[in-house]
């Protein structure tokens, strides 16, 4: 149907809501529901239902699963750190920390321009904080954001030459 802010600006159109009615009938002051339909601010479905019920909508979310369209080799490297992921403990984390740190400073020195600087400042918080549930995102996600961090990945080396040939044969 759209994104929650096309769903919100749609309702509003056609009710003929204007943001400072829907303020004062949903309690939400109207700079944040301007900011909202703007899209500087992004807002959950809870708030979203609770503004669409003030207009005599209520909001239904249908889930489905939907196979995400990667490239070659994108799909490859998702699939190259899904693996990594099934090994990924705090514990394997510290052993991997040496390899990975090595890692990010010869990215450092050779990547430039955003997203990958940032990308790898992002990679280096995680690492330092060990933060194994941002790491699994990271690794596993589909989403733009996590293909682009994997571009910059510091975790080369860490996967045997064995586990990364039986991969890249599943992934043919």
């Amino acid at each position: 149907m759209g994104s929650r802010r096309d769903v919100l600006d749609r309702v509003m159109r056609s009710t003929r809501t204007t943001q400072s009615q829907l303020s004062r009938l949903s309690g939400v002051h109207q700079p944040s529901i301007s900011q909202f339909l703007s899209g500087r601010v992004e807002f959950s479905d809870d708030k979203l239902d609770h503004l669409l019920s003030c207009m005599g909508y209520r909001l239904e979310v249908v889930r489905r699963p939907v196979e995400q369209s990667l490239t070659r080799s994108e799909r490859r490297s998702w699939l190259l750190h899904r693996q990594l992921c099934l090994s990924l403990t705090p514990g394997s984390l510290v052993d991997w920390e040496p390899v990975v740190r090595t890692n990010l400073e010869r990215l450092r020195r050779s990547v430039t321009g955003e997203p990958h600087v940032r990308n790898l400042e992002r990679w280096s918080t995680m690492i330092s904080q060990h933060d194994v549930r941002g790491l699994r995102r990271v690794l596993t996600g589909l989403d733009r954001d996590s293909v682009a961090m994997r571009e910059v990945s510091p975790l080369g080396g860490i996967l045997s030459q064995e586990e990364r040939s039986l991969v890249l044969a599943s992934a043919s």
